[in-house]
């Protein structure tokens, strides 16, 4: 088997609920993901893509007809490339680069193009057809931006419970403190807004046509403990949990290219990272915010490493009490941990999120000159998704 190499990454920037990118459907933010990421590798012809892979967690809107073929079509490239688009919640766009990397590793390709997208904003409301024709009373306008919808009633009723409710029972259970929660909050706008600054995303953020949004609409450079300490709590009385140590609802795209070794040479670009290892974990539906752990073990079993040999993680943080119980639980240090910012600040379009934390994680190894990384994604309904990269520029393999 040969292995798979990510060339170039892009993302647009991730904007807010009901923000810049409100007018903008998502089949349209992907098609600027697909172009974005290929103008990093303009010696590439894209008719020589053998298949675009594509996450996306909502589906039930703009972005319902394989979301993934309509931003090969949008972007302009030609009818012969094909797409699929996959749904695995939050870990959509990761699950797309890790198929898309096996396809490399096994021959059936040689180039792929993995992404993702969300419009959180756009996501429809959605009416369910009754179980019997003509029904007399009222029905109810079911939103899809976020969460269960149209639960099934088999489903054990403590599965069901709210993202929100689900890591609070994890703050019960690992006694995570709101002080603990909003400090790491504090940190994820800090760290972002510091990376922006410093010219960080500068490689890897590419504009929408027609708005006028050049970073991360989320990022708070002001924000500070006073402040998210006098929010009131989201999911329970007296709860830990607010919307300034979790993730807001958010709208944008992100994709990677990847091939195998032989790729380089033809288009005249040297790869970023190594797929190294890649991990999945399921556990109860409530314990998906810890699932990463689990994950990320696997991950690095399979790439032949240990925590010892890792130099940057970028985990993805749903909820700032979900990454900071995998933190603990690794006993890694901290700072390793999302240094550019997390989706606290910078946003979680759901199906956006993995190729937005690999692409990162690529290009923070390269500017450190750092071997090995992690990226990482806990995923409603109890799974969580991880996958190893190695920094091959040269000289990378001696740190």
């Amino acid at each position: 088997m040969t292995e798979a190499y990510v060339y170039a990454a892009a993302r647009t920037p991730f904007g807010r609920f009901g923000g810049a990118f409100a007018t903008v459907r998502p089949d349209d933010l992907a098609a600027v993901a697909v172009t974005g990421v290929l103008g990093k590798v303009p010696a590439l012809d894209p008719g020589e893509i053998g298949d675009v892979v594509w996450g996306n967690a909502n589906g039930a809107g703009e972005d319902n007809r394989n979301v993934g073929r309509m931003a090969v079509l949008l972007a302009g490239l030609p009818a012969s490339v094909p797409a699929t688009t996959v749904n695995r919640l939050c870990g959509s766009s990761l699950d797309a680069a890790m198929i898309a990397s096996r396809s490399i590793e096994t021959g059936d390709v040689d180039i792929a193009l993995a992404g993702g997208v969300e419009s959180m904003t756009r996501a429809p409301w959605v009416l369910p057809k009754p179980d019997r024709a003509h029904p007399a009373g009222d029905l109810t306008a079911v939103s899809t931006a976020l969460g269960w919808r149209l639960v099934n009633a088999r489903m054990p009723a403590e599965w069901t419970v709210s993202l929100g409710e689900c890591n609070e029972q994890l703050a019960d259970r690992f006694h995570i403190s709101r002080d603990r929660q909003d400090e790491f909050a504090v940190r994820s706008h800090t760290l972002a807004h510091a990376a922006w600054e410093a010219g960080r995303y500068a490689e890897l953020v590419i504009p929408v046509p027609d708005t006028d949004l050049d970073r991360d609409e989320g990022i708070r450079p002001d924000a500070d403990i006073g402040r998210l300490a006098g929010l009131k709590s989201s999911f329970r009385e007296n709860g830990t949990i607010t919307a300034g140590n979790a993730s807001p609802l958010s709208d944008g795209a992100s994709a990677l290219l990847l091939g195998s070794s032989a790729v380089a040479e033809r288009i005249g670009t040297p790869p970023l990272a190594r797929i190294a290892g890649r991990g999945a974990c399921a556990l109860d539906p409530r314990d998906f915010g810890i699932a990463p752990v689990a994950a990320v073990e696997a991950a690095l079993a399979r790439a032949g490493i240990g925590w010892p040999d890792v130099a940057a993680v970028e985990l993805n943080e749903a909820f700032a009490v979900q990454a900071l119980a995998c933190v603990d639980a690794w006993k890694i240090d901290p700072g390793i941990v999302n240094t550019w910012g997390g989706a606290i600040a910078i946003g979680h379009p759901l199906g956006a999120s993995g190729t937005r934390l690999l692409g990162t994680l690529a290009r923070r190894l390269t500017a450190a000159g750092q071997r090995w990384g992690v990226a990482a994604i806990c995923i409603g309904v109890g799974q969580a998704l991880a996958v190893v990269i190695e920094n091959v520029a040269s000289g990378s393999e001696k740190q």
